[in-house]
């Protein structure tokens, strides 16, 4: 298990601001249930659904802009769980950019590549991988839209939320794995024991040009996931 608690580049879990908040939080002293759940639970809604300037960002980024995505805020839950000594691993995936409709919409929605890289953070856990996928969605924001979610193949999905039934989310970690974007998964990329490997090899901003451009547009993304979360979106 030793090389799914390593620290990397990302996974930066020796940086001062995360050692400080483990700290603080004194989740050490917590066994491994209420460590898992309790990290699990503070990226989730400490950590606001929203756009980082780039997929493949250090954990300590993550955690000083206070919000994130699929991708960016499975790097810090990595890194909070590696910091208390919790093994965890990637796993990859393409997903249909139809579930982001809502959140993207015009011309954002437009440019946006119709695969979009997505990843979430696996904890071995009771002897098994379980997926912690339901990080990526803070309780406010989900109160402001799931009853806006749009049927599709007969599941509900928009707003960067894809679930088979939405009377049955439940993103609260149990012990068992959380869901909240796989229904509109289309491929799958595998396993990697970190986020460096992964998102060297598939990436959402790859490019100098399309940075600029989803740096410049992702200003206005964050204001309208503010503004829906806020009730005035």
């Amino acid at each position: 298990m030793h090389r799914y608690l390593q620290t990397t580049k990302l996974v930066d879990f020796n940086h001062p601001s995360i050692q400080q908040l483990i700290t603080q939080q004194q989740w050490h002293k917590l066994n491994e249930y209420e460590k898992i759940r309790r990290v699990y639970d503070y990226v989730r809604n400490s950590i606001k659904f929203g756009y980082n300037r780039g997929d493949d960002i250090p954990a300590s980024e993550v955690l000083q802009d206070g919000y994130g995505q699929c991708n960016t805020k499975s790097i810090l839950l990595m890194a909070l769980l590696r910091g208390v000594g919790i093994p965890c691993r990637i796993h990859g995936f393409y997903i249909d950019k139809q579930m982001q409709r809502g959140a993207l919409t015009g011309t954002i929605y437009l440019f946006a590549p119709q695969k979009i890289v997505h990843a979430w953070t696996e904890v071995y856990f009771n002897n098994e991988w379980q997926a912690l996928e339901g990080v990526i969605i803070d309780d406010s924001y989900l109160d402001r839209v799931k009853d806006r979610l749009c049927s599709v193949n007969g599941g509900y999905i928009g707003f960067g939320i894809s679930v088979k039934s939405k009377e049955r989310i439940n993103l609260c970690w149990q012990g068992q794995s959380t869901y909240v974007q796989n229904f509109s998964i289309t491929e799958d990329l595998g396993y990697y024991d970190n986020p460096d490997e992964f998102f060297a090899k598939y990436n959402n901003t790859n490019g100098f040009i399309i940075k600029i451009l989803f740096n410049f547009l992702r200003k206005r993304v964050n204001k309208r996931v503010g503004s829906i979360r806020d009730g005035k979106g």
